[in-house]
């Protein structure tokens, strides 16, 4: 593959990577791994002869969620810093820039509990947008086990986080 095509694809496709890394690792640093992890186990899989043949946004997107699922596997999620990076939203007083950053906290949290599976589907599907037939593609499962995951994760979600709806949930 010519290095504009790779130069091509990270630029297409790093952004949203880093997004949904964040949304999950709650910290930019750990994402800016993951997508970097992302992108070099791509060219390995490349120089190896191997890799997607299609579905390249699938594919990253299972890699990026194997790396985070490793991470939490090696590394407990950490406390909140309340004085870390708390972004400026003009729209949005400090307090509830406080309580925005509380409720991100604890959902991120109650996404833990879910399997790694539970908890991609969510991200994918609630935050990231997609349809089940991308979420089937992504996770190389048909669309009934996708549905099933969901619905699984949902109830979870509903016990953990009884105050909150899947709309409510912003991360």
């Amino acid at each position: 593959m010519a290095p504009d095509s790779l130069a091509n694809i990270y630029d297409l496709y790093n952004h949203a990577l880093f997004i949904y890394a964040v949304r999950l690792l709650g910290d930019s640093d750990q994402a800016e791994d993951c997508v970097a992890e992302t992108f070099s186990r791509l060219l390995k899989a490349l120089r190896a002869g191997q890799g997607p043949r299609d579905h390249l946004q699938a594919y990253l997107y299972r890699v990026a969620h194997n790396w985070i699922t490793d991470h939490f596997r090696r590394h407990p999620l950490p406390p909140l810093d309340l004085h870390e990076n708390i972004q400026s939203d003009p729209a949005l007083s400090p307090a509830n820039q406080v309580e925005k950053r509380l409720v991100e906290e604890k959902v991120r949290k109650a996404l833990t509990h879910l399997t790694p599976d539970q908890r991609h589907v969510v991200v994918l599907r609630f935050f990231e947008g997609w349809a089940l037939d991308e979420v089937s593609v992504s996770m190389d499962k048909p669309v009934g086990a996708i549905k099933a995951l969901q619905h699984r994760a949902m109830e979870a979600l509903k016990v953990l986080l009884p105050e909150y709806t899947p709309d409510g949930f912003i991360l």
